[in-house]
């Protein structure tokens, strides 16, 4: 190994060490899938483990809660919708209750699990998306806009959908020559960086359809490589040399010309999988077919990318799930939870920082992204882009109460006599953008709050009042949200007009 040493690093993630649960809270008994695809397999939120598993007969994957220990019985009811071999998996950030899954059979299902789990196998998605024409194996959510989801499939195309509607918003099908071995969306959800078998690094921006930067040769071997966007607008790259040593690589968008720095670790030939915490700025490294999680911190200091530990069992790993910040364990001091797959069970391993205190630690856990959504899909689609809405994990993480909303709803009902409950507080829910958000808060201070209906016989009428009122101001706030939306998109149009005019288009 050639990581760098040396004088002695302050950080507070030097000494994070990790820890297998004991076998009691592992999950035994999950035939994991033997399908010939290099991801993960597994999926995480703070209320569901999903793993692909093996399925006659078509595709299948198991979900089951995150408190589930013990043997999983042969007849526990699966998600088995697909037709053919399912190859990704993947949480939307704004629902745990919601998951996408890519499949052999050239679609892409979106499915809705219960809160307690699954009570009987699963058949019918509540979506099907249709517009790859052969196997879909890439999934990736959009980090900030409610139901857009980006898919990429062996067809070398890439196609983006608003999954509230079901229909194909923008496809990418002329940006790769070759195979697409994985993409990652940025920070605020506005560019996506892939790699493709042409060994090619590129910075895309899928609205306008064109490709922004790329670089020939980030890796030198032929085998497959990963890309994932830092926060602060960096891409960590991994992948192999030449000579078939694994490597991780660090890129700065604005020169991709060298480097920013390279490490090489082994000659496994076993493909790095990156999970990335925007947090700590941590990244940990799985190989498939490794027994070791490899950790690093990426600084804005010269080498950039430290090496901070390994994690090495006896077991080798056939996949890993990476549990989102708002599920870890804020008491124990947990930055990171794995859910490592074996060949017939998942064990889960926390990644710790020691601290003797047992108050809130809050330099381990900065502000958070939390389940609300920035923006609506159609607001994305018109041009705006918004950072995460960070919730803190002082004195641990809990869901807001539930809305009740029509969670695939992407278009609030705008003008309606008869809008039921449901709508009206999506569009209250999800309409979140910092602009928009401001500007509701501004409505609720000048609309009169609906009155707490008392229990003392007659409730009807000022339950009704009170159902009025949401509505009206839930409408309010739609409509200003559409407004706000359009106002950007003119000005995105009358800025590129200006480029055109001035010659830089």
């Amino acid at each position: 190994m050639s990581f760098r040493r040396g004088v002695v690093r302050q950080s507070k993630f030097r000494h994070v060490f990790a820890q297998a649960w004991k076998a009691e809270h592992c999950i035994d008994d999950v035939r994991v899938s033997r399908v010939t695809w290099d991801n993960p397999l597994c999926a995480v939120n703070p209320k569901f483990i999903a793993v692909i598993i093996e399925a006659g007969g078509g595709g299948a994957f198991l979900v089951v809660p995150i408190t589930k220990s013990g043997r999983i019985d042969q007849s526990c009811p699966t998600v088995c919708g697909h037709a053919a071999p399912v190859l990704d998996i993947q949480w939307s950030p704004h629902d745990d209750n919601i998951i996408a899954s890519a499949s052999e059979d050239c679609t892409v299902k979106v499915w809705q699990i219960p809160d307690g789990g699954l009570t009987s196998p699963m058949t019918e998605a509540i979506v099907t998306l249709e517009g790859h024409s052969k196997r879909v194996g890439i999934l990736a959510w959009h980090p900030t806009a409610f139901n857009i989801l980006l898919t990429a499939g062996c067809d070398n195309v890439i196609c983006v959908w608003n999954v509230g509607t079901g229909e194909l918003v923008y496809q990418l099908s002329d940006a790769h020559p070759d195979l697409i071995y994985s993409v990652s969306w940025n920070k605020d959800g506005s560019a996506v960086c892939t790699v493709c078998k042409d060994k090619a690094l590129r910075v895309i921006d899928p609205r306008r359809g064109t490709v922004l930067k790329v670089k020939e040769k980030v890796h030198d071997g032929t085998r497959p490589m990963r890309a994932v966007f830092l926060s602060d607008g960096k891409i960590l790259t991994t992948g192999f040399s030449r000579m078939s040593e694994r490597q991780l690589a660090l890129w700065d968008t604005k020169d991709l010309s060298e480097p920013m720095a390279v490490q090489e670790m082994d000659t496994s030939n076993g493909v790095l999988l990156p999970f990335y915490d925007p947090d700590t700025n941590m990244v940990y490294l799985c190989g498939k077919g490794d027994c070791t999680i490899r950790y690093f911190e990426v600084t804005d200091e010269s080498p950039y990318v430290h090496f901070l530990s390994l994690y090495s069992s006896k077991e080798p790993q056939r996949g890993a799930g990476f549990l989102s910040k708002r599920g870890v364990d804020v008491n124990k001091c947990e930055i990171a939870r794995f859910y490592k797959l074996h060949e017939r069970k998942v064990e889960p391993i926390s990644m710790t920082v020691p601290r003797k205190s047992d108050l809130f630690q809050g330099d381990l856990y900065p502000d958070t992204a939390g389940l609300e959504p920035a923006l609506l899909a159609d607001e994305w689609i018109a041009g705006q882009d918004a950072p995460p809405l960070l919730v803190s994990l002082s004195g641990g993480y809990s869901a807001p109460p539930s809305k009740q909303r029509d969670t695939l709803r992407s278009k609030p009902k705008l003008v309606s006599q008869d809008s039921g409950a449901g709508a009206t507080q999506h569009s209250a829910g999800s309409v979140a953008s910092p602009t928009s958000a401001s500007v509701a808060r501004d409505t609720e201070e000048e609309m009169p709050q609906p009155r707490v209906a008392t229990s003392d016989g007659n409730t009807e009428r000022p339950k009704r009042e009170d159902e009025l009122l949401t509505e009206l101001l839930a409408e309010m706030k739609a409509l200003r949200a559409v407004v706000l939306a359009q106002s950007q998109r003119i000005e995105l149009l009358e800025r590129q007009l200006a480029r055109i005019e001035d010659g830089d288009v």
